[in-house]
């Protein structure tokens, strides 16, 4: 055999031996992937991180507000109502002297 054919015959199997070890790498590659863990889902970004506050506490201050004038809407009908009483009790007994 001479060294050109011995060449040639190298080189066949070396082609022979790459595609083998090819193969070989692909399986060892794909047993890895199978055997990792899951990656975890990625987290939802938060939407309107400081909007969201903002908006929490423009809702909340107009609530107060509303809250303050109920409040005070109260409290002039309760002197409204103790002053209607007190008109009406005096007038109830100037009707009792009067008889």
């Amino acid at each position: 055999m001479s060294g050109l054919e011995k060449a040639a015959q190298d080189a066949v199997e070396a082609q022979a031996n790459s595609e083998q070890v090819a193969l070989i790498l692909a399986v060892l590659q794909a047993q890895q992937l199978a055997q990792q863990p899951p990656a975890p889902a990625p987290a939802a970004p938060s939407a309107g991180g400081a909007a969201k506050w903002i908006g929490i506490g423009i809702g909340g201050s107009i609530f107060l507000i509303a809250f303050a004038v109920s409040a005070v809407a109260v409290g002039v009908s309760a002197v409204a109502l103790t002053v209607c009483v007190l008109v009406l009790r005096s007038v109830w007994q100037d009707v009792r002297k009067s008889s």
